[in-house]
Parts: structure tokens; sequence; C-alpha cells
């Protein structure tokens, strides 16, 4: 892009895998950031947020910082709406003091998931999830600022943290002579590093309301396992299941695939396919 983001960019969760990507692309940029995670800030903690963004006087905040293990947002959803809810609330309340922008990450998961073609930002919402209602919830409250931006993304992997391709990897290397995958989900596994160079291009592009942002192309679960086998050089089988043979407390998705015709409109290019982004992910190890 070029145009350059001025002011300061203060980021919440920002030891997750999406928090860390994002602050290694900010120090890329030589942007001026700040990041923050429950160690030193809790977002439930009104007075905590409002004293930190006050004192800042940021020109954006992003929003990583999620309650995401999805079973147990299903057995314990009142915290999981205090953190993805309520709590974007209070930083919602803080940017519009201060003139800020709120970028809120949000998910797949507020669809329903019974679709048949990509879900693009105007269909209607309908999630089946304590984990997906709770996070409508706070994109409810991050659209309420001003200058907001609410990006939806999908099956994300990053460095610095565990994650499906990492599973799979450790199974591998475990030396497992077959896996059973679930290939009846389908949806857009999502690289950190590719999402959090797209949402700092939308912030620089002005972009506001509702954007999907995933790689592009798609695939089920088993079908992103069979291609990271292949990339990792494993000569291993890989059986394709149905989500009935391991049930889990929250509902899943069968169908979360997102339309990015909007962010390729704003940033006039699609985000790379999700086998390059898994090809330059594998190039680096994992940290443990």
């Amino acid at each position: 892009m070029s145009k350059k983001l001025e002011g300061k960019v203060l980021i919440t969760g920002v030891h997750g895998q999406l928090g860390r990507a994002l602050a290694a692309a900010c120090g890329d940029r030589g942007l001026n950031y700040e990041g923050r995670d429950i160690d030193t800030l809790d977002i439930r903690n009104p007075t905590a947020v409002d004293n930190w963004i006050t004192a800042a006087q940021p020109s954006a905040i992003v929003n990583c910082a999620a309650f995401t293990t999805v079973d147990d947002c299903e057995t314990n959803e009142g915290l999981a709406l205090a953190v993805n809810g309520t709590a974007v609330g209070y930083l919602a309340t803080a940017c519009d003091r201060v003139g800020a922008r709120l970028v809120q990450i949000s998910t797949d998961y507020v669809f329903p998931g019974d679709g048949d073609r990509p879900y693009t930002e105007e269909d209607a919402v309908g999630p089946v999830s304590a984990y997906g209602r709770t996070k409508l919830r706070g994109e409810e409250h991050a659209r309420s600022v001003e200058s907001n931006l609410v990006v939806r993304t999908a099956w994300l992997y990053g460095h610095d943290g565990s994650n499906f391709v990492e599973t799979m990897r450790a199974q591998i290397d475990r030396g497992a002579g077959g896996l059973k995958v679930v290939d009846d989900q389908r949806g857009c596994p999502t690289f950190c590093d590719d999402l959090a160079d797209a949402i700092l291009d939308l912030i620089d592009a002005g972009a506001t309301g509702l954007v999907h942002a995933v790689n592009a192309g798609d695939t089920t679960w088993h079908g992103f396992a069979v291609e990271i086998a292949h990339r990792l050089g494993a000569d291993i089988d890989i059986r394709p299941v149905a989500t009935k043979e391991f049930p889990r407390p929250a509902p899943r998705p069968a169908y979360s695939v997102l339309d990015t015709s909007r962010l390729e409109s704003i940033l006039e290019r699609p985000m790379p396919p999700w086998q390059d982004a898994l090809a330059r992910y594998l190039e680096r190890p994992c940290a443990p």
C-alpha cells in the first residue's frame, strides 16, 4: 500500500499467534506500536482499559484478545461473553472518547455453517455455538464506534503457538502409522502473517465496517492435513472421517468459507492462496 499508518497502534492479545504476527508486521513497517496481554492488561477491567488507551492516545487499536477455546466457551459461556463481548464494549467506549479506530477480530463462527456458497459480509448471521454468539456480541459493540473495522477470519495458524498444523506435524514426527481427519467441514486455512499484513493494509486504506479476510481458496480439515503431510514429505495414510466420529461439546460449522471480494476491492489484491501460505509457514520452525 502506498499510504503509511500515522500515530500509535495498540494491540491487545499480543502474546497470541495473531497478536505476535501483528507486532512483527508493525515492527517491519517501522510503526509505533504497543502490545498488551492478560499479564499486563485484563480487558474485562474497564478502568484499566480506559487508563491505557487514554495514556497512549492511539490512532488505532487492534483487538486480538479473545477466549478462543471453542469447547470451553460452550461450557463457560459467561466467561466467554465477558471476554469476547462485554470487554469489547469497554474498548469501544475508550476508542470513541479518544477518537481512535477500533479494529475487532471476529470469526466465521458467527454464521450458522449450513450454506453452500462463500458467506459475504451482507449474509445473515446465526451462530450455533457459544463462541460464535459471544464473538457476534463483540462485533456489535465494535460497530458502535464511529471509526470501526471488523475483520472476520477463520482457521488461523501462526508461529509461537499451538495450531492444527503443529498438531499434524507432531503426529507425523511421532511416527503415527495413520490418521483420521474430519472431511465434512469446509473452510479457509489462514496464516497469521498474511492476515496481519492485510489488517494493517486495511487500516492504511481507511477501510471501515465488515471485511472478510482469509487466505484464498478453501478445503476441508482432511484436505488441509493431506497438504501438510505432503509439504513435510511424509508418507502417511490420512483417512477422511465424518464429524460425528469426533463428538465435541460445541457444534462446528460444516461450511464456513468466507467471500473476500470486499477485501480484494479495497486492497486491489487477494490474500495469497492457502497452499502458498502453508509452504511459507513451514519454512521456519514453530517455537515450542
